[in-house]
């Protein structure tokens, strides 16, 4: 694909979203950071932008992302997009969609709830008890927890909800 500097805006953004939903979360590789809400916009301008806000504000993996969304650019001749990390407001995980959720689920992921319900129980995405018992609030990443079913007895992170 060559760009060119003469896309509109909505062409332009969806040309982009679409480009970017080939970029994996560096450390989930089954989902990408599009699904994830971590490209939050395309703004048209000069130069134009991708914005981009990380699951958390010391998440290890926001460089290794800028890089890796500036390398598909570059790639695919938009060298010419800027990449601007915005903290605020502060990505929530209402911003993943259904299909991240549930590809999450697939991987052994339990994925979060709507931040509207933070209180509901962990399910066990094996076998879907809600039986189960936190062990850390540290899991293999800082965005989520770690957690074992008391029915099945397998261990299984949940994504952190915010």
């Amino acid at each position: 694909m060559v760009a060119t500097r003469q896309m509109s805006g909505n062409l332009l953004r969806s040309t982009l979203f679409d480009l970017l939903a080939n970029v994996p979360d560096p450390e989930i590789p089954v989902v990408n950071i599009v699904e994830l809400g971590i490209v939050r916009d395309v703004v048209e301008g000069d130069p134009s932008q991708v914005i981009v806000t990380t699951t958390y504000t010391g998440c290890p993996a926001t460089h290794l992302i800028t890089q890796m969304i500036r390398e598909k650019l570059d790639k695919n001749g938009f060298a010419h997009v800027s990449i601007k990390n915005q903290l605020s407001p502060a990505w929530t995980t209402d911003w993943i969609t259904q299909g991240a959720k549930d590809k999450l689920k697939a991987y052994g992921i339990d994925p979060p709830a709507s931040s509207k319900d933070r209180d509901a129980k962990a399910t066990c995405p094996r076998c879907g008890s809600v039986n189960s018992q936190l062990v850390s609030e540290f899991g293999s990443t800082p965005c989520k927890s770690f957690y074992t079913c008391k029915d099945c007895l397998e261990p299984f992170d949940r994504f952190k909800c915010h």
